[in-house]
C-alpha cells in the first residue's frame, strides 16, 4: 500500500529588514488583482476583452514583482505566505462575479492607484521611479474602467441594473483604500476628494447612482492591510500558490 507522504512544512518568508514598510501592502495589492484579472482568461465575454484584462493584468503582475522585490524574495512572498501575511486590500481580492463587478471593482481600484502613483511620483520616497511608469499604465486600466461603466450603465436595462447592483455591492470596500500606510507622508483626505470627485463624475455620467453604503465607521468592510481576509480569498490563495508548493524547486 502506497502512503502518501505528508509534503516539509515551509517556513513563513520574512521581508527584508530595511524594506519600506508600504512595498509589502502596494505589491500584495497587485499581485492579487493581477490574478484576480487573469481568471478571465478565457472567459471573457469578447475577444478584444480577453486581450484587454489580460494586459491589465501583466501590468499589475509587473508592478508587484517589483514592489514585493524591495520587500523580499518575490517568489517565496507571492507563493508560500500564509493568508493572514498578506497585507492587500479586501477590496482586489473580491471574487470577479459577473463582468459589471470586475468593472466596478477596476473602476474604484484604478482609480485610487492613480491618485496614489501621482502622489508617489512627486516624491522622494523609493516608490518615485516606479510610481513615475505605472501611473501611464494605470491611466489606462482607469480609462478603460470609466468607458465600461459608461457603456453598461448608460446601456440596456439588464446592464444598467447589474452595473448599479456591482457598484453598491462593492463600496463598502472602498474606504480601506484611503488608511495611511506606514512610512508614507501623503494627503490621504485629499487622494480621497479627488477619488470621490472623479468616481462620482463617472457614475453620474453613467446614470448610475452613488452608493450610500458606509465606507468606514463600524460598518464598513475591510480589514486586508490588517491581515484579516475575505473568505474568497483562500480559495484564491490555494489556487494561485498550487503549483509552487506541490512542485518546491521546481523550474521549466
Amino acid at each position: 500500500m502506497t502512503r502518501t507522504v505528508p509534503p516539509t512544512p515551509t517556513a513563513l518568508p520574512t521581508t527584508r529588514p530595511t524594506a519600506h514598510p508600504a512595498a509589502l501592502p502596494l505589491g500584495d495589492d497587485a499581485l492579487v488583482l493581477s490574478h484576480r484579472l487573469g481568471e478571465w482568461a478565457g472567459n471573457a465575454p469578447v475577444l478584444e476583452e480577453e486581450v484587454a484584462l489580460a494586459n491589465i493584468a501583466l501590468d499589475l503582475l509587473g508592478q508587484a514583482r517589483i514592489l514585493l522585490s524591495m520587500a523580499g524574495d518575490e517568489d517565496e512572498l507571492a507563493y508560500l505566505r500564509e493568508e493572514r501575511a498578506f497585507r492587500n486590500l479586501q477590496l482586489v481580492e473580491q471574487p470577479n462575479g459577473d463582468f459589471a463587478h470586475t468593472i466596478a471593482r477596476q473602476l474604484y481600484f484604478s482609480t485610487y492607484q492613480r491618485l496614489l502613483h501621482e502622489a508617489l511620483a512627486a516624491g522622494d520616497t523609493p516608490f518615485a521611479p516606479l510610481a513615475a511608469k505605472a501611473v501611464k499604465e494605470v491611466a489606462y486600466h482607469q480609462d478603460h474602467a470609466e468607458q465600461w461603466t459608461l457603456r453598461l450603465g448608460d446601456g440596456t436595462r439588464e446592464s444598467r441594473a447589474r452595473m448599479s447592483r456591482a457598484t453598491e455591492a462593492l463600496w463598502r470596500y472602498t474606504g480601506e483604500m484611503f488608511q495611511p500606510l506606514d512610512g508614507l507622508d501623503l494627503d490621504w483626505a485629499g487622494i480621497r476628494d479627488a477619488w470621490t470627485r472623479s468616481v462620482s463624475g463617472v457614475l453620474e455620467a453613467a446614470t448610475l447612482a452613488l452608493p450610500e453604503g458606509p465606507q468606514s465607521g463600524a460598518w464598513r468592510a475591510g480589514a486586508g492591510r490588517d491581515g484579516l481576509h475575505t473568505e474568497s480569498f483562500g480559495r484564491m490563495l490555494a489556487e494561485m500558490q498550487h503549483l509552487h508548493r506541490s512542485h518546491p524547486g521546481a523550474s521549466w
